[in-house]
């Protein structure tokens, strides 16, 4: 409960209060801190998914503004040789004020990426932005089919069908990709599940149906239990290496991480970055309240 109650009232502490545990989870506010790190992580062979923080904007200049850094970030990441590519939020672009700017923007961004062969992953966000997330997916996917890949919840309902409803779109030349999560946001227990063990059972369910079809995926979990059944899965099905990979967050479960890629599996970490670094990291601790354990001994005992 002491735990709950300090994650709940963070945000209203001072930001290099803030700052002493979102180091944990952020690899700094510039590009050339997110270079660092992912420079890091390639030496581990591990590769990066690249993510400038920033979500639900409040007007269409800030998109513009969002939609430079990420052609900027796109340049620098690939010019410095990292062996990444990148996950946007549909609202740093204006989903929820215009979505078909929102369209124009993110499509400008796949279309670099896609000058470097590179990828780019559109997050999935709460659920009023699923249906608007899922039609933008499609129609960036028929145009860059191998550059472009959506982020599903294990948690709502809807999602098999949404699955099986993207389908029709993937080939043995070039299949769809999925990074396949739990889900973090609060949701109505009409359209989400809520128990861990309903939860695991349905992420399950899901990438039993993703890789028994040849999708790719990404199996986005810091959950031992996730990854034990997810290992057994992938050798049910001799899946081969190129349609799978474990990815993981910056600063979560770093020993777990290291056992899979021991095991000889890829790892892909998301390393996000940027200014806007508070939202993202108090949403991390309420969904972690334990790292209030870690922040307390960071003050009193490392200084």
């Amino acid at each position: 409960m002491f735990n709950k109650f300090i994650a709940a009232i963070l945000p209203y502490f001072p930001k290099k209060f803030i700052w002493i545990f979102s180091r944990v989870y952020i690899s700094g506010e510039t590009i050339d801190d997110a270079i660092r790190v992912s420079k890091d992580l390639n030496r581990n062979k591990i590769k990066v998914t690249l993510d400038v923080l920033g979500e639900f904007i409040k007007n269409l200049e800030e998109a513009e503004t969002n939609k430079k850094e990420y052609l900027d970030t796109i340049d620098i990441t690939y010019k410095n040789g990292i062996d990444g590519n990148f996950s946007v939020k549909p609202t740093s672009f204006g989903l929820l004020i215009d979505k078909d700017i929102c369209h124009r923007h993110i499509r400008e961004i796949v279309a670099k990426a896609a000058s470097y062969k590179g990828f780019i992953r559109i997050d999935m966000e709460d659920s009023p932005c699923t249906d608007l997330e899922i039609e933008l997916f499609r129609k960036l996917k028929v145009e860059f089919p191998a550059n472009v890949g959506l982020v599903i919840q294990a948690y709502l309902k809807r999602t098999m069908n949404d699955i099986k409803g993207l389908a029709d779109l993937n080939s043995e030349a070039v299949p769809l990709s999925f990074r396949l999560c739990k889900g973090i946001y609060v949701e109505s227990e009409t359209i989400a599940y809520k128990k861990y063990e309903e939860i695991n059972q349905h992420f399950l369910e899901d990438l039993e149906f993703i890789l028994k079809n040849k999708i790719h995926v990404g199996i986005a979990t810091h959950d031992k239990a996730l990854i034990d059944g997810a290992y057994k899965l992938l050798e049910k099905y001799n899946v081969p290496k190129h349609l799978y990979e474990f990815q993981m967050l910056y600063g979560v479960t770093p020993k777990l991480r290291e056992n899979i890629v021991n095991d000889g599996h890829l790892m892909r970490v998301y390393v996000p970055f940027g200014e806007k670094w508070i939202s993202y990291s108090t949403r991390r601790l309420k969904e972690n309240p334990k790292m209030v354990s870690h922040i307390i001994k960071a003050i009193f005992v490392k200084g």
